[in-house]
């Protein structure tokens, strides 16, 4: 892997630089403008105006830039306007003095002698400045950058307030940067600013922090390959969004080490040593409370007067150390101060501190947050390394993260507990439990949690302690759940597992839990022995209903639709789950609820019901992020959501879900369903991303084991790319070997789509063979799979009736991607009737381009100019690449809309706003958005 020190792309900064260039139109416009760029230190700003510098290459437009010094109040006067105009006389020589080199000597000493005159001619000194700029302005527009402001001298000040206040130039473009974190109460600027943005023309722009999707861009950037969702996660709770901090990181090869680079380290504690010692005292104290603390808090554990803390914080306030947060507390400015301050701290000191914050809030719980006290507590006395109390404070924590459905804190609570328990002698004394039951619930809660590595780890060890046939039942349950994990790993099938499971329970009596436990054997054999499945199944129905359980009923009709998948229609078995969601809606049963909103969503999907698919799926994440399975059942019900709107053409939504399924990081092969819709959508849209996607996806073919709907999706998935990549020879042996895996008729909804991926392929007699005896076999009971059939039959046997079939069937299913691929292979059989052909590939092209999806557009051209025929497209020239979500968004950057208002208006974040203007920025082959409004207007596009 490359990591660069630097990204040579600016990233999340599209709406910065169309202020920027609306400011350089105005001038354009004989308008003055200016416009501060505030922000704080290494987010960005120089950047920003670096960008902007070269995005005017090649214009007419005169950009000079200088840099004020860091000299204070008694610094070199006018440091930067000498050196902007040094950059002049560098390039344009002596002649753009317009022979007035002796006056302007007072800032170029190498322009020769100045002539002698007071303090009193200062004014003549400005209005000279000022008269240069216009005659400059007079010829071409003028970009005047003067960078780290806050540096300025009181000269400096003067010289830029009469520019804009007074001599109001009328083609000057001044962008002034500064550093919002060293604008203490009494600093200089401060004042100065407040009376410039009173000035007509003068604008502050203020440079934020990146958000988490901001991160991963700059990261995939720095790091020269897309950064997984925990690398992503660790460096942007770290940087925070700062750029200069993320560049820090990443050049250290691991994003994600444990310990601060050391020349960021040396930078953040430099800052702070430049405080009183007492703020100093003050912050290491702070430091140990957290990145937010309250005042009482800090009060009690820093054991000083009110006056010394009040003066200690007060000069950390000042120095942008720490900042006031919404609460009513502190919070430091940056998570990495804190962390470097803390990790600064001697032994000792760090063990009494933490000590100190634990007895503290043990006395007065409402010293933090009512939710937050037993983690805390917690927290401190691990920290301070008193064993005891950290093992019975972990516990605590742990059941309290339990009760609010935090799975992942819980996870981590647990494992500390199980960590401490050999280095506290009467730990289960302490704790009421023994460690076997404290390794069953770990293993538990870390499956809720998706950290299903460690779960295996905890189910192996608990089982090797465990007398299984004097607890059956307990053996079981870590039995099946051993299962699941196997299976999801890919490393195993699990049935040798499920089958002393089932042998088990045979022997333990009938209750509710018994009913669980032989509904997730019969899980378990759904995707190894469909008879058996469906036999447990039934068994756990007539149980359930015995046991006259409405839970278990429930849970017993939610089991067999899951386990009964693909082996019983779709039509048969909705009634059954609507009636199961309704029950557990009605008995505020959330996890099961949210359980079969999965498999609710999934048969609607197979039954061409896209719409309410989309809606059943949407409906159960917020449900699977309140009880805590946000990184299992809640991916599956986003990428079922993502599944139906791709069907349904809304391919920029579903990517945006993918990408927050994505940052689940979820474990294992629960990956794959993300991985493959993304990927799909990348290659049909000519992503340079989805290369790595596909590999990623199709790596999971390599495991042992995997259920038969996600082998034959891959499989599918693994023909299409080395389609898409123009490996005709790799597609075909992919396909040869694909269209033999039983998989096909076990899960006909994904293997149709093989078998249509296939037959596109299918070179010899022996696989066009095997893929009409398959197509044969398969049933046609929904839109899409009469659709697939249809079309397999025109990719093997050609013909315009068979086309027009499969056209009209894919117009009957609705997903338009597909449509348009018929479409084009209709156009390619009637080449004849050039009229009926040109409409054809008309329509593709015209859902292509609405989707995105380039290389369908490419093949559609290459098809027209093949048949010489020149389809008319609704789109006007020099935008059919443009999807219709883009040109929506063009129309409000012609309007001048910023990302944040484009993104209210459209109701999408700001962020899809920004890529948004990016891609079509780079559609349109122009450099920044006022060429991109401009390309709007050129085209016609706000008539509409």
């Amino acid at each position: 892997m490359t990591v660069s020190a630097h990204s040579s792309v600016l990233v999340g900064r599209d709406a910065d630089l169309a202020t920027l260039h609306e400011a350089l139109k105005r001038v354009r416009g004989a308008e003055p403008s200016a416009v501060l760029v505030g922000g704080e230190a290494g987010v960005g700003k120089t950047r920003l105006v670096e960008e902007f510098s070269r995005s005017l290459a090649g214009e007419r437009v005169r950009v000079l830039t200088g840099q004020c010094l860091e000299l204070g109040e008694e610094g070199l006067p006018f440091a930067p306007f000498a050196a902007a105009l040094r950059e002049l006389l560098r390039h344009e020589g002596r002649a753009a003095f317009d022979g007035r080199e002796p006056e302007f000597a007072r800032l170029l000493p190498e322009l020769g002698p100045p002539p002698e005159f007071g303090e009193t001619r200062r004014g003549h000194l400005f209005e000279l400045v000022g008269s240069l700029f216009a005659r400059l302005g007079e010829d071409q527009p003028v970009v005047l950058v003067i960078e780290d402001l806050h540096w300025a001298d009181r000269s400096t000040r003067d010289l830029i307030g009469f520019l804009l206040r007074s001599a109001r130039v009328p083609r000057l473009l001044l962008l002034a940067t500064f550093r919002t974190d060293e604008l203490h109460r009494g600093h200089p600027l401060r004042p100065f600013l407040a009376e410039l943005e009173r000035v007509r023309g003068v604008q502050r722009l203020e440079v934020d922090r990146l958000d988490r999707d901001g991160t991963a861009e700059l990261l995939g950037h720095l790091l020269g390959t897309e950064p997984d969702a925990p690398v992503v996660d660790a460096v942007s709770e770290r940087a925070q969004g700062i750029p200069f901090f993320i560049e820090q990181f990443a050049g250290t090869g691991d994003p994600r080490c444990g310990d601060i680079p050391e020349t960021l380290r040396d930078l953040l504690l430099s800052r702070v040593d430049q405080l009183p010692e007492a703020a100093q005292r003050v912050l290491r104290v702070a430091a140990v409370g957290g990145t937010q603390f309250g005042h009482d808090l800090l009060a009690r554990v820093a054991g000083v007067d009110d006056a010394t803390l009040e003066s200690a914080l007060r000069a950390a306030v000042a120095a942008q150390m720490i900042v006031f947060d919404p609460a009513g507390g502190y919070e430091f400015r940056h998570a990495l101060v804190r962390e470097a301050v803390h990790d600064d701290l001697l032994p000792g000191e760090h063990a009494r501190l933490h000590a100190r914050y634990a007895e503290a809030i043990e006395a007065e719980p409402q010293l933090v947050a009512s939710d937050r006290a037993p983690a805390e507590i917690a927290h401190h006395w691990h920290a301070a390394h008193d064993h005891p109390r950290a093992l019975v404070t972990a516990r605590r924590a742990a059941d309290d993260a339990g009760r609010r459905y935090a799975s992942a804190e819980q996870a981590r609570l647990l494992d500390r507990v199980l960590e401490l328990w050999e280095q506290v002698p009467d730990a289960a004394t302490l704790l009421g439990t023994s460690h076997l039951d404290l390794l069953e619930e770990a293993a538990l809660v870390a499956i809720d949690s998706g950290e299903h590595m460690r779960a295996l780890t905890l189910t192996r060890v608990a089982l090797g302690d465990l007398d299984c046939e004097a607890e059956p039942v307990r053996a079981a349950r870590l039995l099946i759940r051993r299962a699941k994990l196997l299976r999801n790993a890919g490393k195993s099938d699990g049935a040798a597992e499920a089958r002393e499971a089932y042998r088990l329970l045979r022997t333990a009596p009938r209750d509710p839990l018994w009913l669980r436990l032989l509904g997730d054997v019969a899980y378990v054999f759904g995707g190894i022995d469909g008879d058996e499945a469906g036999r447990i199944a039934q068994e756990i129905k007539e149980a359930a209903a015995g046991l006259g359980d409405e839970e278990a009923l429930v849970s017993a009709e939610i089991i067999y639709g899951q386990a009964c998948g693909g082996r019983i229609t779709a039509v048969d078995a909705l009634p059954a789950m609507r009636q199961a969601m309704e029950r557990a809606r009605a008995a505020g049963d959330v996890q099961n609820f949210a359980h079969g909103l999965v498999n609710l969503s999934d048969s609607l999907f197979e039954l061409g019901a896209y719409e309410e698919s989309a809606a059943t799926a949407a409906e159960g994440v917020p449900h699977a992020d309140r009880i805590g399975v946000s990184r299992t059942t809640g991916v599956y019900l986003l990428a079922n959501h993502a599944e139906a709107l791709m069907a349904l053409g809304r391919w920029d939504e579903a990517d945006a879900l993918l990408a927050a399924a994505a940052r689940q990081d979820p474990p294992g092969t629960l990956a794959v369903p993300w991985l493959r819709l993304r990927a799909r959508i990348r290659l049909a849209r000519g992503h340079e991303g989805a290369e790595a996607l596909v590999s990623r996806a199709t790596g999971f073919l390599g495991k042992p084991f995997l259920t038969a709907e996600t082998r034959v999706s891959l499989l599918e998935l693994r023909i299409l790319a080395s389609l898409t990549a123009g490996d005709q020879a790799a597609a075909r042996n992919h396909a040869r070997a694909a269209v033999q895996d039983r998989g096909i008729w076990d899960r006909p909804r994904y293997g149709w789509a093989l078998l249509t991926a296939a037959a596109r392929v299918a070179g010899d007699a022996e696989t066009q063979t095997l893929i009409r005896s398959a197509a044969a076999e398969l049933p046609q009971r929904y839109p899409a799979e009469r659709a697939y059939a249809a079309e397999i039959s025109a990719l093997l046997d050609g013909g315009a009736d068979r086309w027009l079939a499969a056209v009209d069937a894919w117009r009957a299913d609705g997903q338009p991607y597909q449509l348009a691929v018929a479409l084009l292979g209709l156009a390619e059989a009637i080449a004849s009737d050039r009229h009926a052909a040109t409409e054809a590939i008309a329509e593709s092209t015209a859902i292509a381009t609405d989707l995105g999806a380039a290389p369908l557009i490419e093949s559609a051209d290459v098809l027209a100019r093949r048949l010489g025929v020149s389809p008319s497209t609704p789109a006007a020239a020099g935008t059919e690449v443009l999807t219709a979500r883009e040109r929506e968004v063009l129309r409000l950057v012609a309007e001048g809309q910023s990302n944040s208002r484009i993104a209210q208006r459209l109701f999408i974040s700001p962020k899809t706003a920004s890529v948004h203007v990016s891609r079509i920025i780079a559609k349109l082959e122009v450099t920044n958005r006022v060429e991109a409004a401009a390309v709007a207007h050129r085209l016609g596009l706000l008539d509409d």
